[in-house]
């Protein structure tokens, strides 16, 4: 999983037909402009609608297009806004449908490590496998997109901090024998911590109806 800004280089589909216009890269006011609008659209006109294909299809929609139409809307949002909090979700579902059986892996020596309500928070099965964390990222999604939104990027954010505990214990475990491994995790755990604390701060700006 990469947090890299990706370049603007091609048309951008529409998930589910709800993204309501395409954007040039050549102006950052109006890539901005374009992240919130469509950001807050979406989310808007999904909670509006109630219709749960919709929503199915935004969940599944990474593993039907990929990544890079997301990142062309939302990758250069701020951390603390709403394209940034929704950009991170779909990176979380990337890493996970990409990988699943390493993110469990992080997520049970996180849990087993870490001793705070982080894993309750998240929601995830003791012990959660590899199809549980699929089935836990996509019920996140699924209640930012139908539920408390704030309450979906705070389980993500308890997710995260489980899973960047476990890669920093796995990263010691290789410090002595693989350190280039240990160094690619201690990278994902710093990685997740911030994404952690950018979801907890997007959950309490939300609250506060302060999220844009």
């Amino acid at each position: 999983m990469t947090d890299d800004s990706r370049s603007f280089h091609k048309p951008v589909r529409r998930p589910a037909e709800l993204f309501d216009r395409l954007f040039a890269a050549d102006d950052p006011a109006e890539v901005s402009r374009v992240a919130h609008s469509t950001a807050q659209a979406l989310l808007s006109r999904v909670r509006a609608e109630r219709d749960d294909a919709v929503v199915e299809r935004l969940i599944a929609f990474t593993t039907e297009h990929g990544i890079d139409d997301v990142a062309e809307l939302w990758s250069r949002s701020p951390a603390k806004s709403l394209p940034g909090a929704l950009w991170r979700l779909y990176l979380l579902q990337v890493m996970i449908h990409d990988d699943a059986r390493t993110a469990a892996l992080l997520y049970e020596r996180g849990r087993h490590a870490l001793r705070s309500a982080d894993e309750v928070i998240a929601g995830a099965p003791a012990p959660a496998g590899p199809d549980e964390l699929v089935a836990l990222i996509n019920e996140i999604l699924r209640g930012a997109f139908q539920g408390d939104f704030a309450v979906a990027l705070d389980r993500a954010a308890a997710f995260c901090r489980v899973e960047a505990s476990g890669a920093t214990h796995v990263a010691d475990d290789y410090e002595g024998t693989e350190p280039d491994r240990a160094s690619g995790f201690t990278t994902r755990a710093l990685r997740l911590s911030t994404y952690a604390e950018d979801l907890a701060a997007c959950a309490a700006l939300w609250r506060r109806d302060s999220l844009s």
